[in-house]
């Protein structure tokens, strides 16, 4: 039995590229900082932590699951590098392989949790989110670590005005990320399970090992993203990265992934991260508090939703 996703294409981005545009238009008009080199470089350096993260959020809300633990796994990653680096006088890649891999191993823990106990992703992810959030406060006793090693800075170091390492980064991620979902058995996986879960184990597929595996992605997405945030900052901190799961998840929902699971593609998520980005941007650039502009990521997260669950219903009766 062949197995395929259900990867919107074409004219489906129509909609959110026209947002994009719009909003773009709106702030220009708003504040004369917006449409500046110097800017928009700053966006495109801002929006990486979310962009990485939204990629491991793709493969998780395409199965029709969640991760609320993204966040806090990357502010306890990276103090966790941070104390290899500065305390342990660790070689700086080995502090960042070892980060990943401790970012990963935490997803595997969230990924078993739910396959081997059971757990509804929603409270294993919760559980998750509050162990490492109290962690980052634990391993330092809520103290920041600062003033990293130059090599470690060097990755988010802007080169000619351009954050050149960083980019490659996000390219390289979004590039294996995309061939994955698209080009592998594994990717077909994913969508089957989404798109129906019974049909897909009755096909034949381990459901729990593509979940776990799922998670793990999920978690290493995390990790990469720890050293990029840490790396621009020059610290770690236990608040780092707070809320960064409400920023993926509403790239991934605006993106144009369905929160039942089974539809969706990486190219939607970059455009809803670029969304979610200049948003943000352009509420800085116009003062708005910090209380009003979470209000405005919840409101964009209902309405994506709400738009999915039309769309839906209209196929449906199709």
């Amino acid at each position: 039995m062949k197995l395929k996703g259900k990867e919107r294409k074409g004219t489906s981005y129509l909609g959110i590229l026209i947002a994009l545009v719009a909003l773009c238009v709106v702030l220009t008009f708003a504040s004369d900082s917006f449409l500046t080199a110097s800017n928009l470089l700053n966006v495109s350096q801002q929006i990486s932590t979310n962009f990485l993260i939204a990629i491991g959020m793709t493969f998780i809300i395409l199965l029709g699951g969640i991760d609320l633990s993204v966040g806090s796994i990357i502010a306890v990653t990276g103090l966790m590098m941070g104390l290899m680096m500065k305390n342990w006088n660790m070689p700086v890649i080995l502090s960042l392989l070892l980060g990943v891999a401790f970012a990963s191993a935490v997803g595997l823990v969230t990924g078993l949790l739910i396959t081997g106990f059971e757990l509804p992703p929603f409270i294993a992810t919760l559980g998750m989110m509050s162990i490492a959030r109290g962690a980052a406060y634990t391993i330092t006793e809520g103290q920041p670590i600062y003033t990293f090693p130059k090599g470690f800075l060097a990755i988010t170091g802007r080169y000619g005005g351009i954050p050149v390492f960083t980019i490659l980064i996000m390219v390289v991620m979004f590039a294996v990320a995309a061939y994955v979902l698209k080009y592998t058995k594994y990717g077909r996986y994913i969508y089957a399970i989404g798109g129906n879960e019974n049909c897909a184990k009755l096909s034949g597929i381990n459901v729990k090992k593509i979940k776990c595996i799922a998670y793990v992605i999920s978690g290493f997405c995390c990790g990469v993203a720890a050293i990029v945030l840490t790396s621009r900052l020059d610290s770690a901190v236990p608040t780092n990265a707070d809320g960064a799961e409400l920023d993926a998840i509403a790239a991934v929902v605006i993106g144009g992934t369905s929160m039942t699971g089974g539809e969706g593609t990486l190219v939607g998520t970059i455009i809803g991260t670029m969304i979610i980005g200049v948003v943000a941007n352009g509420l800085n650039l116009l003062n708005v508090p910090q209380g009003a502009q979470r209000m405005v990521k919840g409101g964009i997260i209902v309405l994506a939703v709400i738009v999915d669950v039309i769309r839906r219903k209209r196929s449906q009766k199709a």
